[in-house]
């Protein structure tokens, strides 16, 4: 190669030397340390928050099935001491890694008891509106109770 060639590449050559330096730096041991508290918990399938405060909310409810992964409770007939002629059952579906209001769905079932038999009744929309509710307040506070740890 001709010296006048050689000279115009060493520019460019330097160049390309110091950008790939610096580019080194950035793949260092130290890396930024990951918030706890953070809105997408991904240990498990879904948000921890939304499935702790999902099994908190319905622990007094005979759990059937549990999928961490896939994000589903479902529970059992519950019958309320206080009232022995009506049974619930809910089923609970949390839909993303974020806590967001979006990232959960509750379901209810409801049937009540006539002639010794269990017949379907409706459910009223605020009920599972308020599990909801519940909910996302309790996997809020826990949420919080992290940060300040």
């Amino acid at each position: 190669m001709s010296r006048l060639k050689t000279t115009r590449l060493m520019p460019s050559v330097t160049a390309g030397l110091l950008a790939l330096s610096l580019l080194s730096g950035c793949g260092g041991k130290e890396r930024p340390k990951a918030d706890i508290a953070a809105s997408q918990v991904t240990t498990i399938g879904v948000n921890s928050y939304l499935w702790r405060a999902s099994l908190d909310a319905l622990s007094f409810m005979p759990l059937t099935q549990t999928d961490s992964n896939g994000g589903v409770i479902l529970t059992d007939w519950y019958v309320n001491p206080q009232n022995p002629g009506e049974r619930m059952k809910i089923n609970v579906s949390i839909l993303d890694r974020d806590l967001r209001a979006d990232a959960l769905r509750v379901a209810a079932s409801r049937q009540v008891a006539s002639n010794g038999t269990w017949i379907d009744a409706p459910v009223k929309a605020a009920t599972t509106q308020k599990l909801e509710q519940i909910i996302l307040t309790k996997a809020r506070d826990l949420r919080r109770g992290m940060i300040s740890n």
